[in-house]
């Protein structure tokens, strides 16, 4: 999973890079480029800010079902294992409590 988290940060990286990439060549563009390739230009800008935009509310959408699904696999967990939770609990409490006796020393 982590493999798939990597690609999709990636791919937002790469989106924005090329909606700020364009977006510099618009400004250097209006600058001196008659009419039509002002708006060609501007069009690409235009589509590529969309595109990024889509992907960014996709990986949202995917970000929020993977939290979700981890919630409730947690949440089955603990209602089918109860006691060893309060047992690994009290197991880590138990270790802390006599790292913290032990630095008082």
């Amino acid at each position: 999973m982590n493999t798939n988290v990597g690609d999709a940060k990636a791919q937002l990286v790469e989106d924005f890079n090329k909606v700020v990439s364009d977006t510099e060549s618009l400004l250097r563009a209006m600058a001196s480029v008659p009419g039509d390739k002002a708006s060609a230009l501007r069009a690409s800008v235009e589509e590529n800010l969309t595109a990024a935009k889509r992907r960014v509310r996709e990986l949202q959408g995917a970000a929020y079902e993977r939290t979700t699904a981890a919630a409730k696999a947690t949440d089955e967990y603990v209602h089918e294992n109860p006691w060893t939770l309060i047992g690994v609990a009290a197991a880590v409490g138990l270790i802390v409590g006599l790292v913290i006796a032990s630095d008082r020393r």
